[in-house]
């Protein structure tokens, strides 16, 4: 069997993406930038770039991790779900991702914890 006969999924994961943000509702949070820490886990069709071995035939997780870097850096979010919510679309703009999960954490959000952290994820809907 060679490998065009077979579909890959690929599974890429970027992680411990460490920026700094405007995040909160505080007065002390909407002052000052905090760092949140961002893991990116997504599912595509490696099946191309496996057969043909070159970058244009790949999705280019560099250019989305720019994209949310480019998008964090400077901006200002109320909510941990606001923004786990934009950069999941910033990763599902990408149409040949079919699956992403997104999980930020804020560190040091609670007395006592380690961070608090939002999940979301999203499945393109293919048509049957």
């Amino acid at each position: 069997m060679t490998t065009s006969e077979l579909s890959h999924q690929a599974t890429v994961r970027i992680k411990d993406l460490l920026l700094r943000t405007y995040i909160g509702i505080k007065e002390e949070e909407i002052n000052n930038q905090q760092d949140v820490l961002i893991n990116v886990c997504l599912t595509y069709d490696a099946t191309a770039a496996i057969d043909n071995n070159e970058i244009e035939s790949a999705l280019n997780y560099r250019t989305i991790t720019k994209q949310i870097i480019r998008h964090i850096d400077g901006n200002r979010f109320a909510l941990l779900e606001r923004m786990t919510h934009e950069v999941l679309g910033i990763v599902m703009e990408h149409g040949a991702v079919e699956w992403a999960r997104v999980e930020i954490d804020k560190p040091h959000a609670l007395r006592y914890a380690e961070s608090v952290s939002v999940t979301l994820e999203a499945r393109r809907n293919h048509p049957q």
